[in-house]
């Protein structure tokens, strides 16, 4: 069973800055992709970051990155140049490699709102 705890998320302005944490249970970094989500009011859950077992990372918002810290079993997602259209509730996850999201672990989730 792998747990994964969220933190980092709050109120900023747009054009500020955060980083979400994600720590999970163990060492799983070497057999599980990792990745950030979010789901904002009224609309579908969306992947923004992934980074896989051996390193690779895909972050499919520009202006966000994510990383690891294998010594400290914690996940990152630096957000940069925040806008009002990224306040949402951001997931961390983390799925096997031939698992589907929907087959994956999840945190409890971590509100992000960014005022204009």
């Amino acid at each position: 069973q792998v747990q994964l705890v969220e933190s980092g998320g709050g109120l900023v302005q747009a054009g500020g800055s955060l980083r979400l944490s994600c720590a999970a249970s163990g060492n799983i970094f070497s057999i599980y992709t990792m990745g950030w989500h979010r789901q904002a009011p009224g609309k579908q859950r969306e992947l923004v970051a992934t980074i896989s077992s051996s390193g690779g990372s895909i972050n499919y918002e520009g202006r966000f990155t994510i990383s690891r810290d294998d010594a400290k079993n914690t996940v990152y997602l630096q957000m940069n140049s925040l806008k009002p259209e990224d306040t949402a509730v951001y997931y961390c996850a983390a799925r096997r490699r031939s698992s589907g999201w929907g087959e994956a672990y999840w945190g409890q989730g971590n509100q992000v709102t960014v005022s204009s």
